[in-house]
């Protein structure tokens, strides 16, 4: 398929299944979407993650992504239903077989994506290679991944690996609702921006800083007079009732407040880009943080540094040294050394650092980085 003809073509973009990577690829959509502007693009996300990129610009439609690899009679309906919108070019971000398998059944004239596999070369028409020195991919940052990708796709490189996030009136709106239910008025959010505390991870336990050192972080911050929000996803309830339980300081009313389910995800951006700073295991939420500039802190345990490194610049990473680490296990079968080494004072330290940072020299906001006697 020409490139002249993929100009004005009806474009469906397989995306990510995780909201840190959904991030992450913004810089690659941006750059299809600047490239033609006249085609239309279709982007399938996991549909818990369409509120992500409401109002970004970088699609024309949303389709719900399955959500998990369909078989059999589930494949052949999903291929059905693919086939009657007749894409002319598909752009498959995930490198698994199954989403290469579901364009090639669904009909989609030209497939186009990268490919470890050899099963999965067969069923792209169009193969991307990547550099040599890429290795096995696992620690190339994923915005420099989907960039290289659209770039092969469009014939246009870019470098610009800034993250696309943005916040609609809608948005905005329900965060104020959400927040008075609680008690919180969201109009003093910009006088006194909260640090908000994300205490889980989707990926699993493995990339936690411990509840109880979160608990002690959110003590030094409640002595210090700053507001913490508890901020957590679907399933980590119990997670951020552990963090709760721990607290040895008694919080004034407002002064520390758990929103456990309370924000759907267009509420969490919405929160997040008006967050003081954000401390936060290496998941989702830091990269939405990042999106919008926020300055923060995340913990790197059983993951490298090096692969989410491309928008850490008002964040600081922080990692301890040990020979099992990057393991990329989902639960660590020794004693989590990798986490647990990290100390409060540490995190603490880091946090000074990174809300200083973000304010400037002479700005008279709120900063952690003196307590009070």
């Amino acid at each position: 398929m020409s490139r002249a003809r993929r100009e004005e073509a009806r474009i469906l973009v397989r995306g990510p299944n995780w909201l840190g990577d959904v991030v992450m690829s913004t810089p690659g959509l941006r750059l299809l979407r600047e490239s033609w502007p006249r085609a239309e693009i279709v982007l399938e996300l996991p549909e818990a993650l369409h509120p992500l990129l409401e109002g970004s610009g970088l699609y024309d439609r949303l389709r719900i992504a399955p959500r998990r690899p369909s078989r059999g009679v589930d494949l052949l309906r999903d291929a059905r239903a693919l086939a009657r919108e007749r894409f002319e070019l598909g752009i498959v971000i995930p490198e698994s077989i199954s989403s290469a398998l579901r364009m090639r059944l669904g009909g989609v004239a030209h497939v186009v994506g990268t490919a470890r596999d050899p099963v999965r070369r067969k069923l792209l028409h169009e193969v991307v290679s990547v550099p040599a020195d890429w290795g096995t991919r696992r620690l190339v940052a994923r915005e420099r991944f989907v960039l290289h990708l659209m770039g092969a796709v469009t014939g246009r490189r870019s470098d610009d690996a800034r993250l696309l996030l943005r916040v609609t009136e809608d948005e905005r709106r329900r965060l104020a609702d959400a927040l008075a239910s609680r008690g919180i008025d969201a109009g003093g959010l910009a006088s006194d921006p909260p640090i908000v505390l994300a205490p889980g991870a989707g990926y699993g336990e493995s990339k936690c800083w411990p509840a109880e050192s979160f608990a002690a972080l959110a003590d030094r911050l409640l002595e210090s007079g700053r507001r913490v929000l508890l901020l957590g996803g679907p399933g980590e309830g119990e997670r951020l009732r552990r963090v709760e339980a721990a607290l040895r300081v008694e919080p004034a009313a407002g002064a520390f407040v758990v929103l456990d389910a309370a924000l759907d995800l267009g509420a969490v951006k919405a929160l997040l880009a008006q967050a003081g700073a954000l401390v936060a295991n290496d998941a989702g939420l830091r990269h939405v943080a990042a999106a919008f500039g926020r300055p923060g802190v995340v913990f790197f345990g059983p993951t490298a540094v090096e692969k989410t490194a491309a928008n850490l610049a008002a964040f600081e990473a922080l990692e301890t040294e040990h020979g099992c680490r990057p393991c990329y296990r989902r639960r660590c079968p020794i004693d989590h050394r990798c986490l647990r080494s990290i100390g409060v004072d540490e995190a603490w330290s880091a946090l000074a650092r990174a809300e200083r940072r973000a304010l400037g020299p002479g700005s008279s906001a709120p900063s952690i980085g003196v307590r009070p006697a």
